[in-house]
């Protein structure tokens, strides 16, 4: 089981349809919306919320992340937690969109709760980072391997390539920068805007840099399973 992720929006459409983009990205994710008042109107509803929760909590699973999107909903939530009173339920404070997007890919790779919780606090951040071309973070001791490679895919590293790279690398003991940012932050290299034919330069360092580099080439040279 992975952990769970519920999202709370005062838009039903909203939590509906970001749970359906999150989806595409984290296929084994279990994730619940939880939009609207019960009669339909824009709002929140705290037994729309009870219930998400209850019933992912009863699956055993490892926990779960809810995300909301204004003061109200955030203010709904806290007061589901409170009633729930268990530690896998956990509360995130980021942003809605962002935060649910790297949160499922978290999850994906097998986070738990506070992992999970803690990609989607610093979504916004890496998304921001990837815009103005900062820093991917502290690279690993020893040799740095490096390869260029062309994107062969029509759309080019858009969303679910984007997240099928992340969880590849995150599945490896190494620091990986793809075109100077983390290369295991799908909203980072999303905001790179690699179109179809691009090159990505991709920089490893770590006990396990050249299997992710040929992991990696693979998966790009195949075109991620796309045209």
């Amino acid at each position: 089981m992975t952990t769970a992720i519920v999202v709370v929006s005062h838009s039903a459409q909203l939590a509906q349809g970001l749970c359906e983009v999150a989806a595409q990205m984290a296929p084994d994710v279990l994730l619940r919306p939880a939009g609207g008042t019960d009669d339909g109107r824009i709002g929140t509803s705290f037994d729309k919320l009870l219930t998400a929760v209850g019933e992912l909590t009863a699956d055993g699973g490892d926990g779960v992340v809810v995300l909301t999107d204004l003061g109200s909903a955030t203010m709904t939530a806290e007061s589901v937690l409170e009633m729930v009173d268990d530690d896998r339920v956990l509360l995130a404070d980021a942003p809605l969109v962002e935060g649910t997007v790297a949160a499922a890919v978290a999850a994906q790779g097998g986070a738990g709760p506070e992992e999970v919780r803690r990609a989607a606090e610093e979504a916004a951040l890496s998304f921001a980072a990837a815009q103005r071309g900062g820093p991917a973070g502290p690279a690993r001791d020893g040799e740095v391997l490096e390869r260029v490679l062309q994107l062969r895919n029509r759309l080019g590293l858009h969303a679910r390539p984007a997240a099928q790279l992340a969880r590849l690398i995150t599945g490896f003991d190494v620091h990986v920068e793809i075109n100077g940012v983390d290369g295991a932050s799908v909203l980072a290299l999303i905001g790179l805007g690699l179109a179809g034919g691009a090159t990505m330069t991709v920089r490893a360092s770590g006990p396990q840099a050249e299997h992710v580099l040929d992991a990696v080439a693979q998966v790009v040279d195949e075109g991620f399973g796309e045209e």
